[in-house]
């Protein structure tokens, strides 16, 4: 195994409730930042590349893995570029920043090429988060070798009152011209949403215990935090997803599932995408928020089944 693959990283176990057995690392993107991995090798049908959403962290799919696992499947997930452990991008470790969307690119390039060196099990599958999803996206178009794809909420467009969707594209362009794309955006904070915000009013989960487990994973470990997007960020969502949404749909076989409270995604360009999607499944899972992993257990374990499920067809 290539010894930039072979340093061991840092894994908050005691906040993980992930199997045993996982292996983390670091691993180095072909423009010289450092990522960090964690892999569960066990399963004989394959392994799913797990891409989380903005804000998120290996030690948070602690369960997701367990799921996956249950059914067979290994799981490599990624701390892409400036969030978890990773690398951050900007001097405030609390700012989400990326300098181009197409960056994670390079980071999905890194966790491919980690996957050929530990020998993981094929053959390989993707499940996309939020902002994964966009990236996900782009690596199906891209060529990602996998066999079927799954998507929960994927960023294929942001929710924002009209009005402030010409705002949001002009205050985050100009902000590149006068040095200050590094900037938290507006109506946005520093602070972790998990740290700030009541269960009551969250737009992540229905479920009280996830939501409390989420939050103590951040007060144990606040390295881990992360806060609202940075100007540029803003600027290369918005134009990485308008520039996706007008691309004709890859020929992957896809499930999608997205909740009926959805709002932190947009529903509707999700759906105009599916309804050109050749081998593309649709599911509004009624009564779920934005994330399926973290969700009441009969959401997740229909989650967990149907993906697992359209693998399984997809040999």
């Amino acid at each position: 195994m290539n010894a930039r693959f072979i340093q061991p990283a840092p894994f908050y176990a005691d906040v993980a409730d992930a199997p045993e057995g996982g292996q983390i690392y670091w691993a180095q993107t072909s423009d010289g930042l450092r990522l960090r991995l964690a892999h569960w090798a066990e399963g004989d049908r394959g392994t799913v590349f797990l891409f989380p959403g903005r804000t998120e962290y290996v030690e948070k799919y602690g369960p997701s893995v367990r799921e996956f696992a249950a059914r067979g499947f290994a799981t490599l997930i990624v701390d892409w570029r400036g969030q978890g452990l990773a690398d951050r991008m900007i001097d405030d470790p609390l700012g989400g920043h990326v300098v181009h969307f197409a960056d994670y690119q390079k980071d999905v390039a890194a966790m491919l090429a980690a996957a050929g060196r530990l020998n993981l099990p094929r053959p390989y599958y993707l499940v996309a988060h939020s902002m994964g999803g966009a990236i996900g996206l782009r690596a199906l178009h891209e060529g990602l070798p996998v066999q079927a794809a799954v998507f929960s909420a994927p960023m294929w467009g942001i929710v924002m009152a009209p009005v402030l969707r010409p705002i949001a594209w002009s205050l985050s362009w100009a902000s590149r011209g006068v040095g200050l794309d590094h900037c938290i955006a507006p109506g946005t904070s520093r602070a972790s949403y998990l740290a700030t915000t009541s269960f009551d009013e969250n737009m992540l989960t229905t479920d009280p215990e996830i939501w409390a487990w989420m939050q103590s994973q951040i007060a144990a470990h606040p390295d881990l935090a992360l806060g609202g997007p940075s100007l540029r960020w803003l600027s290369e969502a918005l134009r990485e997803t308008h520039a996706l949404t007008r691309r004709p749909a890859p020929v992957t076989p896809t499930y999608v599932a997205v909740g009926s409270a959805e709002q932190i995604v947009d529903a509707g360009k999700i759906a105009r995408l599916m309804a050109q999607w050749p081998q593309g499944r649709l599911e509004v899972i009624e009564g779920a928020r934005h994330e399926m992993m973290m969700e009441t257990p009969p959401i997740r374990k229909h989650f967990f089944d149907t993906s697992c499920a359209l693998f399984a067809r997809h040999r």
